[in-house]
């Protein structure tokens, strides 16, 4: 499947006037994957043929991403798409569901998993959580120089020089030194995060990572205080969240269940889609 085929066979969902793109399709149990910064979901198109296999999956572009409106006056916060997701996921109907998540997405499901914890009656019901590269730890995550600058007072002026070029060159510093992203591959992240000028909200979305500190401690508790089966896959030689944020991970995480991809970078499911498939199913095939 091409990226244009992606978005033909995609459908909206209205939230608060705004369109959210989706897409769902499969049979069985309800799995939603949540997608990373700054691309979409189109991350999961090379494992989403064999998930839908095996369950009903969903995937969102969350508000700002991929082929979803980005307003340029909505306050972007973590909060604010998980108030989303669960709006799509009610309106559909699911009340129970797996997890797969990456990068922004972690953080997406963090908040999800805290919500789990302090709400008595919460109306979501997360079965497993399978989290690939990202920042979930603050300590651990060592954003871009880009990012870094779009988090500024420069982060408005930097946006107008934003391109294909620059993600191109951010990407080959993340990604595994055998697995890098191919030509067509960065041609289709870059009309992704490009679509509906969305390089004027960039530096909006990428206020996640302030909340990251201001939360720590909620997000922390979130993953180490839910009894709810979680695995972590991931990339080791990430220079982002990899093999040192693993390793505090299983330090701060009782009986924490982790695989690493030694030789893969921040986008395990794009660099090595069998793996990861393999590694998800393994722990999916593992709960009761």
């Amino acid at each position: 499947m091409n990226l244009q085929d992606w978005k033909n066979s995609g459908l909206y969902f209205t939230y608060k006037n705004h369109e959210i793109f989706y897409k769902k399709e499969g049979k069985g149990y309800p799995l939603i994957l949540v997608h990373g910064f700054p691309t979409s979901s189109w991350d999961w198109y090379k494992i989403w043929d064999r998930l839908v296999d095996s369950y009903q999956v969903y995937a969102i572009d969350m508000l700002g991403f991929g082929f979803s409106s980005k307003p340029e006056d909505f306050v972007y916060t973590i909060g604010a798409q998980v108030d989303i997701w669960e709006a799509f996921l009610l309106s559909e109907g699911i009340s129970s569901f797996h997890i797969l998540a990456h990068d922004y997405g972690d953080t997406v499901v963090q908040e999800m998993l805290a919500r789990t914890r302090e709400k008595d009656a919460y109306p979501l019901n997360i079965n497993s959580v399978c989290f690939l590269n990202g920042g979930m730890f603050p300590e651990t995550n060592f954003p871009t120089l880009t990012q870094k600058l779009l988090l500024t007072p420069l982060g408005g002026l930097l946006k107008h020089f934003m391109g294909r070029h620059t993600l191109a060159k951010n990407f080959k510093k993340i990604f595994g030194k055998k697995t890098q992203a191919s030509e067509q591959e960065i041609d289709d992240f870059w009309e992704t995060i490009a679509y509906n000028s969305g390089k004027n909200v960039i530096p909006k979305l990428i206020k996640y990572l302030k909340e990251r500190k201001v939360y720590k401690i909620r997000w922390r508790e979130a993953l180490q205080y839910t009894d709810i089966p979680k695995r972590l896959i991931n990339g080791g030689v990430d220079p982002i969240s990899g093999k040192h944020m693993a390793t505090f991970y299983k330090e701060n995480i009782a009986d924490a269940d982790v695989v690493i991809l030694e030789t893969i970078g921040h986008y395990p499911q794009t660099e090595a889609p069998n793996e990861v498939l393999h590694h998800y199913l393994e722990f999916r095939n593992s709960l009761p």
